[in-house]
């Protein structure tokens, strides 16, 4: 019998809580190997669709070199509004210069300039730097022409886990992660329902997840198509 608990488990963003798929195997393998403080690389870019798990691995790492003691690990997204004086600030004496959705880079000189100067510290001084964004690196807009060349020399790795077959690995990673058993046709019903974002597809399980808990139901297809309808109508509160 399915067991009910009263609150959902959040797993950390850790290598371990990551799901390692054909998609995704390089990008995790050239991760570890940045947030091993004994590995001579130094260079990461991990690029990709919206909601693969590229920011999770930026997080593993972080997390993985804070462990290490000393300053704790930096972390940038270029979602977020920063100056030159910014990054200085966030990444001086950082062991890790650590920058997200890098596409999103804003058509700014000062900026442009300011990440190629602190990029050519930690790269010169040997430190660890990870970066990630859309786009493989000759596509990135708004970025200095010596930068993108200088990604071209370290790890790049595509993370893609688009694919049925990842997206069914992580329905059962998220499932494992609430402890509850879902039959194979709730899987499938959930997979040809949502869209090839892993966002989508967390929004879609967790929605079937949460009616399930709020009224102490086992999960099955009846229920899933009723969580499905209920989302349509903007009736399940997350």
């Amino acid at each position: 019998m399915q067991q009910f608990f009263e609150f959902p488990i959040t797993p950390a963003f850790t290598f371990d809580t990551f799901v390692v798929c054909d998609g995704t195997a390089a990008a995790v393998q050239f991760a570890r190997r940045i947030a091993d403080p004994t590995d001579p690389d130094n260079l990461l870019y991990l690029h990709g669709p919206s909601g693969s798990g590229k920011t999770h691995l930026l997080k593993a790492i972080a997390g993985a070199l804070e462990g290490e003691g000393g300053r704790p690990a930096a972390f940038v997204s270029c979602r977020e509004p920063f100056t030159p004086a910014d990054l200085i600030a966030r990444f001086g004496g950082a062991p890790a210069l650590l920058v997200d959705d890098l596409h999103l880079l804003p058509d700014d000189p000062a900026l442009r300039t300011g990440l190629w100067q602190i990029f050519n510290e930690f790269h010169d001084a040997g430190r660890k730097v990870a970066l990630a964004g859309l786009l493989p690196p000759r596509e990135l807009p708004h970025l200095d022409d010596h930068l993108v060349s200088r990604l071209l020399w370290g790890l790049v790795a595509r993370v893609d886990a688009s694919d049925d077959e990842s997206r069914r690995m992580i329905l059962r990673k998220i499932a494992d992660d609430r402890q509850v058993r879902v039959p194979d046709e709730v899987m499938e019903y959930i997979l040809v329902t949502t869209g090839r974002e892993v966002s989508e597809l967390i929004g879609g399980f967790e929605a079937v997840y949460r009616l399930s808990m709020a009224e102490k139901r086992r999960i099955t297809l009846p229920l899933a198509r009723e969580a499905r309808q209920l989302g349509q109508a903007g009736s399940i509160a997350p």
